[in-house]
């Protein structure tokens, strides 16, 4: 099983590091990962563990109680986790998000004040951009700050905030056009809050509400909800970096390692689904044979397997050049887009292969169908992706007639 995916040049920190992991998810989530998602019950055990085994500090620096790892070994653990149960990498993949837009963008008191508490698992973070009137285009968001006295008031309603419920720290994206004057560029008049919350639902603070989770086809386990601000105050010292108009900047750096941690998240699933239809072909047997042994069978497998790796070499490219402090959106876009449609064919296939069984809820591969979609749309459809892509690539070939 260890064949495919495997990464050259890893120090022996990282190789140890992803052991731990890989031992981790063996025995402590995929035993349990099904019964738990059916339930749509969150996996506190196996969040308790994370936090035992330093992965919610895992890129955050050393001067501030974090592991200091790269972005490179963070997928990789993500890679790993997704295999055992992706909605689990959801849980740390948003609080990862805020830690890097405060490790890179926070005033000193902001990184002083949360990271050494982020990187414990004491607080927990949570990011939100989007809102129920906008997907994609976050140009057209309406949640809006105003600033009064030493204070900034929010209201606004936001959609699809992973973490909503158990979270305590979340970075809110929104307008502010104090200090802007009409006519500015929209994603120059935006601003991320950093608003803190008690973890749970209804009001969670004054002015903040978290009304539920949001009932979904798959991910479950991790709590999906609406937040809902109605003359939330916030500190003026709660602004992400202490200027307005960044914000969207910001958010853009976040997301651009989310993309790279969404296509570790389509290579743990796709191993996961080749590992399970490999294992089945070679069990279930028909005309006399294991139906591995089928020609039609094996093509299946060696084109599950190709893109298996495929998907995990752009996504590890992705990552190192982002590490190096290079521009990696073109990298990040063509991994998220090819981890998360690879994903979707190789779980499609293993499910193929599992035949009628593949439909029940008593095999694995029937929660990983479930799951495999919201890859396609998290962090940018596939559609976004490829603008993002078709716009670097001209800036990168520009006809010089």
């Amino acid at each position: 099983m260890a064949r495919l995916a495997q990464t050259a040049g890893l120090t022996d920190v990282q190789q140890e590091i992803l052991s731990t992991v890989r031992d981790f998810v063996d025995k402590e989530i995929i035993p349990v990962a099904t019964e738990l998602e059916h339930k749509d019950e969150y996996p506190q055990q196996i969040v308790d563990g994370l936090k035992e085994l330093g992965l919610f500090g895992l890129m955050i620096p050393e001067e501030y109680g974090g592991l200091g790892e790269s972005l490179l070994t963070y997928a990789l653990c993500v890679e790993e986790i997704a295999r055992g149960w992706m909605s689990v990498s959801g849980i740390i993949n948003t609080h990862f998000i805020v830690a890097y837009m405060l490790k890179q963008h926070g005033t000193q008191e902001q990184k002083d004040t949360f990271l050494p508490r982020m990187a414990l698992g004491e607080v927990r973070g949570a990011f939100s951009m989007s809102e129920p009137g906008l997907g994609s285009d976050v140009s057209a968001i309406t949640s809006k700050g105003v600033k009064d006295g030493d204070e900034y008031v929010l209201n606004g309603q936001k959609m699809w905030l992973t973490n909503g419920g158990t979270s305590t720290l979340v970075a809110v994206l929104c307008r502010s056009d104090e200090g802007h004057p009409e006519g500015t560029a929209p994603h120059k008049s935006m601003t991320t809050f950093l608003v803190e919350k008690e973890p749970g639902f209804g009001e969670v603070r004054p002015g903040l509400t978290i009304p539920g989770k949001i009932d979904k086809m798959g991910y479950k386990g991790v709590d999906t909800t609406e937040l809902i601000m109605d003359g939330l105050r916030i500190p003026a010292n709660r602004v992400l970096g202490g200027t307005t108009g960044r914000g969207f900047y910001q958010m853009m750096d976040g997301v651009e390692v989310g993309r790279v941690n969404v296509a570790a998240r389509g290579c743990g699933v796709a191993q996961r689904a080749f590992e399970l239809g490999v294992s089945y072909a070679q069990q279930r047997h028909t005309f006399g044979k294991p139906i591995a042994s089928h020609q039609a069978i094996q093509f299946k497998l060696a084109e599950m397997a190709t893109k298996v790796e495929a998907a995990h070499a752009m996504m590890v490219n992705a990552a190192r050049k982002k590490d190096s402090g290079e521009r990696n959106d073109l990298e990040a876009g063509m991994a998220k887009y090819l981890a998360s449609e690879y994903c979707k064919e190789v779980v499609e296939d293993a499910f193929r292969i599992h035949g009628g069984y593949g439909f029940s809820k008593e095999y694995e591969i029937e929660r990983l169908y479930r799951e495999a979609p919201m890859l396609l749309i998290g962090e940018g459809t596939a559609e976004i992706q490829k603008m993002i892509i078709g716009r670097r690539l001209l800036e990168e070939y520009r006809f010089q007639g």
